[in-house]
């Protein structure tokens, strides 16, 4: 299927790897220039020169972090034009519900939920003004069924889907769509850093950390990357103009919901 949108220019956030990465590659097959943006610059430039190289597309990056005001100028500097905005970071870690003070929350809300909004705010008014735009916002599963563990990212995740839910119905008109994207476990250097706390809370293997929770998962797999950015880069194109305001579950079936 045609996306209908090369040659549109986009921001990837955190896209070094994992899934920005997998949305950054399909949108790069669509024919869409990108601006791509992680913390780390070495892992950075080698995944833009490879679709550089790959898809022949220009690729901008910037090494900066989204989650500071500091980080947000300068991606929000070297991204102005963008018709397509994927936002995009990593979660807060796991713990329980009594390991969390202030701090944490706040530094969990100014990755998941401040820095997704800063960055709609600066970028989503000239989208309008042009008629057309789409933003993707990575959240997780976790706002249709909180996860214990993850208490920080519950909430700092769900106060995005708050505000994407009244924002994304008052830009609609002007021919800018705003949608979550909600993954479940994928094989990323998130899933491993999971696994790998439960392998050291019940001394088991990485192996047999993956079988067990795998075994939670309808589809009996981890989802991928390349999955999970083509439903990111549908989410982008022309076809989905009708879309609004919505939270894709990407998680195998794991979450057991009716609506």
């Amino acid at each position: 299927m045609d996306l209908g949108i090369k040659g549109k220019k986009a921001l990837v956030c955190a896209s070094s790897k994992g899934l920005g990465l997998g949305c950054a590659e399909a949108l790069a097959e669509a024919g869409v220039d990108l601006i791509m943006n992680a913390r780390g610059a070495e892992a950075l430039e080698a995944s833009a020169e490879r679709l550089r190289q790959t898809y022949g597309i220009n690729v901008t990056t910037v090494a900066a972090d989204v989650a500071t005001p500091e980080g947000q100028a300068k991606v929000i500097e070297a991204a102005q034009g963008i018709d397509i905005l994927v936002n995009n970071a990593g979660g807060p870690p796991p713990g329980m519900w009594q390991d969390w003070d202030r701090a944490d929350f706040i530094a969990a809300l100014d990755a998941n939920m401040l820095a997704p909004i800063a960055l709609i705010k600066a970028f989503v008014p000239d989208m309008m003004a042009a008629g057309w735009g789409r933003v993707v916002n990575i959240t997780s599963q976790s706002v249709r069924a909180p996860i214990g563990v993850l208490g920080l990212s519950n909430s700092a995740r769900t106060g995005l889907t708050g505000y994407v839910a009244g924002t994304s119905r008052q830009v609609a008109g002007s021919g800018v769509t705003i949608n979550n994207l909600l993954p479940g476990i994928h094989a990323t250097d998130r899933a491993d850093a999971l696994d790998g706390g439960v392998v050291a809370s019940r001394n088991i293997t990485l192996e047999q950390a993956r079988e067990e929770r795998a075994a939670t998962i309808p589809a009996g797999r981890y989802g991928t990357r390349a999955e999970f950015g083509a439903a990111c880069a549908f989410l982008c194109s022309q076809h989905a103009g009708f879309i609004v305001g919505q939270n894709l579950l990407l998680d195998g079936g794991a979450t057991n919901i009716t609506m």
